[in-house]
């Protein structure tokens, strides 16, 4: 993995983020954080709980770290390591809306991206059962934030000639991105000059999302959560966002494999199925064999090894109009 120093770090944020939002020291070797709630996330009047990282893995060989009841919202930032592209992504980690898996799914997929010239942003977002005042809608609050912050930094923008801004989710935060890119209307109040960026992002990734909330193929763990962030049981269903879609949905690929035994590939099956009755430009990828929760590890030398390029054409392709 490559690390950049600190020091740089601090340095580029002092040139170029706003003045609003300062660094955050964090753990990670990668460098610093910004908060996405300078003032504190709003509705936090009720919550309670500590923020914490834990490390699943501490005898490695590989870092496995989650972070759980987020309190204080970020984006970590990744500058591309090569010629930059013009496209930023905004990566969603996984973990169930119980935990925000840091490495798996987000830091190694951004150092893989920056490898190709993206600007990346890991996103550690509020989970729905943590107190806040928004509740379910809490973790897109904390992604339009985060959108609108890449859009309206010069700190974002300088790699960016496109401006181009994509947004990837995994598992449960990939139920989190379906909702906001099938759900705009779901808002917050505005804070301050960010929130005058638009919130929409130029197309999305979903791997092996969440999307159903109910039946057969919902996942138990995020439909739990779901009630416990206050969801009435009759309500449920209306967080399917594959009943959500229309034709202003953004550009959608989905990724996932056939034998995911926690969440169903039914999920990407019923939501690229909506994307493509609404005429929205879509693509599926199915792999016969790679489970759940593959992210970057453990994927070498298996076709789901793929992912990262389907990605990577799908954004350029797209920034290129083709």
């Amino acid at each position: 993995m490559i690390r950049i120093p600190s020091a740089i770090f601090t340095l580029l944020m002092i040139l170029h983020a706003t003045e609003a939002f300062a660094a955050v020291p964090t753990a990670e070797p990668e460098g610093e954080s910004t908060l996405l709630w300078p003032g504190g996330a709003p509705g936090g009047e009720r919550v309670t709980v500590h923020e914490a990282f834990v490390e699943r893995s501490p005898d490695g060989p590989l870092r496995d770290r989650y972070a759980e009841h987020i309190t204080r919202p970020t984006v970590t930032w990744f500058r591309p390591k090569s010629n930059a592209n013009g496209i930023t992504l905004l990566i969603v980690p996984g973990g169930g809306y119980e935990r925000v898996v840091i490495d798996k799914e987000g830091f190694e997929s951004a150092e893989w991206f920056a490898q190709r010239g993206f600007q990346c942003a890991v996103l550690r977002y509020r989970l729905p059962a943590d107190g806040w005042a928004a509740g379910a809608d809490a973790p897109i609050h904390d992604i339009q934030r985060a959108v609108r912050l890449l859009r309206g930094t010069r700190e974002a923008s300088r790699h960016s000639a496109t401006g181009r801004i994509g947004v990837i989710g995994f598992s449960a935060g990939g139920h989190a991105v379906a909702r906001y890119i099938s759900q705009p209307a779901i808002g917050y109040p505005r804070v301050d000059a960010v929130d005058d960026a638009p919130p929409r992002a130029d197309f999305a990734v979903l791997m092996y999302p969440v999307i159903a909330t109910t039946g057969p193929a919902a996942h138990a763990g995020s439909a739990r959560q779901l009630l416990a962030a206050g969801v009435e049981p009759a309500a449920l269903e209306s967080h399917s966002s594959n009943l959500r879609i229309d034709p202003s949905t953004p550009p959608t690929l989905l990724v996932h494999a056939a034998d995911d035994a926690a969440v169903p590939v039914e999920n990407s099956l019923l939501m690229f199925e909506a994307l493509r009755k609404a005429g929205v430009r879509s693509e599926l990828h199915v792999f016969d064999v790679g489970g759940h929760g593959f992210g970057m590890r453990s994927i070498a030398g298996k076709d789901v090894a793929s992912w990262p390029s389907l990605v990577e054409n799908w954004a350029l392709n797209l920034a290129a109009g083709r």
